[in-house]
Formats: structure tokens, sequence, C-alpha cells
């Protein structure tokens, strides 16, 4: 096990399992360790073909975006109706709460308030605000503008940074440290919402640095816009590239611990996204 500064992984993420009631408010408690307060939480309906449901504490418990579609926020008051201080509460639309369907419930902490003021601090070119956990090397991030550098509070390069436009139709745009070094040439991306290979399109990420990311051209809307932000924790999180080897007991990959949660795409060729976790897997 690799040495880490975090005692107990569930204080920052844990998966919960549970299954619905069909009524107006169902409260889930998590069941790790620690109480866990979310302030990212991903719901996924195990049991049939629905959305991929996001909410988080910076933009507002009750507005929805889909991972795996194209639309913005969509305020909706009964799918989940808050977080408490170990768990959530979701409401009475089927896509989180159906009576006797199963779902799986991912939940990541922040939790400490950041603003950025730029031109105040000379970090960054646009403002930026949301919440950060240095510990745990994850932050939300807010921000309106789609040229420019916005800081992530993380004080550490981050490996991964998931973005969304939250008012228009634009596809989620993933920069991940294992596509390689990014450049003026080459700014490759994946697409959350889809299931194509790497792309290059011109315009996307700079190679992040310790204070800021930088979005240029279409990657964000000149609008309101969210993101999330991982760098990489010693013993408790861990972002890369593997090469398969067609085995049937596949390829190994080292990461240094037990992962609670894990997320792969191919980036060669299209193919779908596949996450699991130490609870379930779909």
């Amino acid at each position: 096990m690799a040495y880490t500064t975090i005692d107990d992984p569930s204080a920052y993420f844990q998966t919960t399992l549970y299954t619905g009631d069909g009524a107006n408010s169902h409260a889930i408690t998590n069941t790790g360790n620690s109480d866990l307060q979310p302030d990212w939480l991903w719901i996924k309906k195990r049991d049939a073909a629905v959305n991929h449901l996001l909410h988080d504490s910076v933009r507002g418990v009750t507005n929805l975006l889909v991972s795996n579609a194209q639309g913005g926020d969509d305020s909706n008051s009964n799918i989940v109706l808050g977080f408490g201080s170990d768990g959530f509460t979701v409401g009475s639309n089927s896509a989180s709460n159906g009576q006797n369907n199963t779902y799986v419930a991912w939940q990541w902490k922040a939790g400490t308030s950041f603003t950025n003021d730029a031109s105040s601090t000379g970090v960054g070119s646009i403002d930026s605000a949301g919440s950060v956990s240095t510990d745990a090397g994850f932050s939300i991030i807010a921000w309106n503008g789609n040229d420019g550098t916005i800081a992530h509070g993380l004080g550490v390069k981050p490996a991964m940074i998931i973005i969304k436009s939250r008012q228009t139709s634009n596809n989620w745009v993933v920069f991940h440290k294992g596509l390689g070094t990014m450049s003026a040439s080459s700014d490759s991306i994946l697409i959350l919402n889809g299931n194509a290979a790497k792309d290059d399109p011109g315009a996307g990420f700079s190679e992040p640095t310790t204070s800021v990311f930088t979005i240029k051209g279409g990657a964000a809307s000149n609008d309101n816009n969210i993101g999330y932000v991982f760098a990489e924790k010693q013993g408790y999180s861990k972002f890369g590239s593997y090469t398969g080897n067609g085995n049937a007991d596949g390829t190994f990959v080292y990461t240094g611990f037990k992962p609670a949660f894990t997320i792969i795409k191919k980036t060669d060729t299209a193919n779908d996204w596949m996450v699991g976790d130490n609870k379930n897997r779909i």
C-alpha cells in the first residue's frame, strides 16, 4: 500500500447502493467509516437504461446535468432534494427513486469554499469560484467565459478536468494526463457524452499548472461553465494510461492501492466509457 496522508478515504469518496421507494422524500445514508456530505453526486439507475444524473453543491443541489447528453442545467425539484451530513435525499422522480428500482450513487467531497478574483490576485484571467479539497485533490469550479485561464484552487497540477457549459447544448469535454502533454499543436481531449476516440480539435485545453487551467475557443461556452478538477494523491487517486494485451486475464495496472472507483475509456478507437466500483459494476 502506498503511503498516503488520507487516513480514511471514505471521508472524501463513497459509493452507495440503494433501492427506491417512490416516496416524495427518501433519505439515503452512507455506510463508510466517516460521514460524507457530498459536494458532487452522480446517480445511475442500475436496472434500466436511463440517464446519468449529476448534481453538485456549487450549481445548487436541484440543478441537474446529464453526463451522457449535451443539454445544459435542468432545474428539477423532485430528483435530488438535498445533501445531508452523511448522504442525500431523493424525491419521487423515477430517475432517482422509482419504487423497487435499484441505484448506485457515487459521491465526492470537496467542502471548502473557494473564490478567485483574477484581477485582484493575478492568478488566471477569468474569475472563478467553487468548492475545493486540497487534501483529496478535488475541486468543483464555476466560471463565466470561454477563452482564458481559470484558477482551480488545488495548489498542484491537475491530472483530469471535466468541463460542461451550464446554459448550452455543448459536449462534455475531458482533459486527461493519459492523453499526453497539451500544446499548441496537440490538444487531445475526450468527450464524456460520446464514445469517440481522442480528438485534437484545435480548441480545448493547454497544459494545466499548479494554479490554473486554460480554456481555448469552443471547449467551453461564453456563459456559465462548471468544471470538476482532479489531482493525483498518492495512495488515494491515480490517473494514467495503459496498453491492452488481449489476454483473458487482462492487463495489470498498478495504482498502489485498491481502487474504490474506476473509469476507463479506450482512446485510439471508438468505444464506450466503462465505470466500475467496489460495490457495483455497470
